[in-house]
């Protein structure tokens, strides 16, 4: 009968803000100081006495001495729905050192019309009393915290890992009001059936169940330390129950504290990616960053943050940012000041365009820095297609730019940031970034004062313009996801992956003029990556095999200049490196001597902006170059799956290589 009544009570003292409350317990504690004295008159007189005089002393002198003292001890900072024996052996420190000091006013020294046994009993009540008090608060409002808990509405979740981190996230949802753990997953068959903290181990292989007869909404991941590849093999058995998946930190992260709720997170991108990162060589990572001054363009950018990041890790003596945005450049400028934390690395920000060209050469003559790395780039592609002027200006000449600077500036070692669109490109974007590395190839050639090289790599997961970020905000807004085509395919990697292998790969630089590239594994579809995100957020995809799904994936068509599948390498000769995940190319280029007029042709048409003109050079200067060709090739190997022989037109730009890698993908 009580327990509404009572509900309806703790509801409002539990909102009351944490002042209000603390102002509450210190009123109880000064009516509990004088109720004692009052109570130890009783006790010692045996009758019921009016506080006056130095009786209504003994009580003002409680209240002072006692209340410093219990502030003091932080009895008031703790919350009392979650008090226990710690709580009460504090409270019976504090009465400890108040006793004495009472004891010796009223019962050592002694104070006229005050009996000494006062001095001995007030304390030994007064421990009573607010010892009580706080066991009471931690019962009442502790369980009227819990009913309320309880009759909200809940996610059930189950938590993979019984070890010591499942248990310490368990326990620190004890009073979600979000989610409710309804039992634990683990792989070791010993614990299967027992009972861990009340809560039942499941066997991991009865979740579909599980998710059906509990009403599971979300799995938990408690498993920090396991390898990556044991991560992939429980995210694949996740997937088909159709649940959404949380994870904790790495056991890195997780070392400085205990597990809480605030800890977990979406999936990594690298749980997305499938696959082991590539592990750095630190000896690779220092050699051309440490104790050196390194300067970065398009340091606000993706890849370009990512690298600054990376390169304070190292112990750079200076690193320059160069960025034509201001906004990026005070983001990347305030994050890596706020990380240095002391250290003796000189971080300077300077707002530049690698188009101009007077620009840099002041900049790479005032700083003079020992390695460069090149990450300026218009990368989206569609965007570069619709606006190529630009493009080229800025990919192209922008890189022909900083390179003369860092030529002319003794520069040891120049990086530029490539890309696998550079492989037998067609688009503009692509187009600009292989004339580029031809570019550097030509100065290579004819300079033995800087050492250039190219780091050439597919997609970056969680990039601007990356499909992951894309994907997950499609799938927050309901959907659908859209993809350009159903048998597009990509190779990936993470950010933190790329800039290391940049790094590296300059170290590994050699004579210059050498073009490296990552063994990125097998490629990924893109649909099938854009299934793993929908099923691993607990949700379905909607086709015509589950007409009823949560999510749509809508196929709207190939961009311009898309490609259905990127390539690392031009030829057939990749080589191995002293890092067994980096391979190296030596690819065919045009001498300076032939190339420079060639580029001042262009920039002539770029000034006049002749789109046309444009995009013919570039199919004379760039082996490979087929703004069509992707269409050419799916239209022979359809063609060809139907039974008609193409005519020799339809075949004219494909390549025979590429013709014969596609029909083995094909069938």
């Amino acid at each position: 009968m009580l327990k509404k009544p009572l509900l309806k009570l703790a509801v409002p003292l539990l909102a009351l803000p944490r002042l209000a409350k603390r102002l509450i317990a210190i009123t109880l504690d000064l009516c509990l100081c004088i109720l004692c004295v009052w109570l130890a008159y009783y006790l010692r007189l045996g009758d019921l006495v009016y506080l006056s005089g130095n009786a209504l002393m003994a009580a003002y002198v409680s209240v002072a001495v006692a209340l410093p003292i219990f502030i003091i001890s932080g009895l008031y900072r703790a919350i009392f729905r979650y008090s226990g024996w710690p709580a009460l052996l504090a409270v019976g420190r504090a009465i400890g050192i108040y006793g004495l000091i009472y004891a010796s006013i009223f019962t050592v020294v002694s104070v006229p019309d005050v009996p000494r046994t006062i001095g001995l009993i007030q304390p030994i009540l007064l421990l009573f009393t607010v010892g009580a008090s706080r066991a009471l608060a931690h019962v009442w409002l502790g369980d009227q915290y819990r009913s309320i808990v309880k009759n909200g509405k809940r996610a059930k979740v189950l938590i993979y890992g019984a070890g010591l981190s499942g248990r310490q996230l368990a326990m620190a949802m004890t009073n979600n009001l979000e989610m409710r753990v309804a039992g634990f997953l683990d792989d070791d068959d010993r614990l299967h059936g027992h009972i861990l903290n009340g809560l039942p181990i499941h066997n991991p292989h009865d979740l579909p169940a599980l998710v059906s007869t509990l009403g599971i909404s979300a799995v938990l991941l408690a498993m920090p330390g396991i390898t990556r590849k044991r991560r992939n093999a429980i995210l694949q058995q996740i997937q088909s129950a159709h649940v959404a998946v949380r994870t904790l930190p790495s056991m890195t992260d997780l070392a400085q504290g205990k597990v809480s709720i605030s800890d977990l997170r979406d999936l990594d991108i690298d749980d997305l990616l499938g696959r082991e990162p590539v592990a750095p060589n630190h000896l690779l990572l220092v050699k051309n960053v440490q104790d050196k001054v390194v300067l970065v363009t398009g340091a606000g950018g993706s890849i370009g943050s990512e690298l600054c990041r990376q390169i304070i890790n190292v112990g750079p003596q200076t690193l320059l940012l160069v960025e034509q945005s201001e906004f990026a450049l005070y983001q990347i400028h305030q994050e890596l000041e706020e990380k240095l934390a002391g250290r003796d690395i000189a971080i300077v920000p300077l707002l530049a365009s690698v188009q101009d060209g007077k620009r840099m050469h002041q900049i790479l003559s005032t700083w003079a820095p020992n390695t460069v790395y090149h990450a300026a780039a218009y990368k989206h592609v569609p965007l570069v297609e619709h606006n190529p002027a630009e493009g080229i200006k800025n990919n192209v000449f922008g890189t022909l730019n900083t390179a003369r600077a860092a030529e002319a500036a003794g520069v040891a070692d120049f990086v530029l940031v490539s890309t696998d669109k550079a492989v037998r490109p067609t688009n503009i974007m692509g187009a600009s970034k292989r004339l580029a590395e031809m570019v550097l190839q030509a100065i290579a050639a004819s300079t033995d004062k800087t050492r250039f090289t190219m780091v050439r790599f597919g997609n970056v997961l969680g990039s601007s313009g990356s499909v992951v970020p894309k994907f997950r905000q499609q799938i927050r807004d309901g959907g659908p996801i859209t993809l350009t085509h159903p048998d597009i395919t990509r190779y990936f990697m993470t950010i933190p992956e790329a800039a290391q292998l940049v790094i590296q790969a300059g170290a590994m630089a050699g004579s210059g003029g050498n073009v490296f590239l990552l063994d990125m594994g097998s490629p990924v579809k893109i649909i099938d990556l854009a299934r793993r995100i929908v099923e691993l957020s607990g949700l379905t995809v909607r086709d015509d095999r589950r007409p009823d799904g949560d999510i749509e994936i809508h196929i709207a068509g190939l961009r311009p200049g898309e490609k259905l599948y990127e390539e690392l390498l031009i030829g057939d000769n990749p080589m191995p490196t002293q890092h067994p995940r980096i391979m190296k190319a030596r690819e065919e280029f045009v001498d300076w001597q032939v190339l420079e007029p060639k580029l001042s042709l262009l920039l002539e048409a770029i000034v006049k902006n002749e789109v046309d003109t444009i995009r013919s050079m570039l199919l004379e200067f760039i082996s490979g170059y087929s703004p069509t060709g992707e269409i050419v090739d799916w239209v022979y190997l359809e063609q060809e799956a139907c039974g008609a022989k193409p005519e020799p037109e339809d075949f004219s730009l494909a390549r025979p290589q590429r013709i014969e890698s596609r029909r083995h993908h094909a069938t």
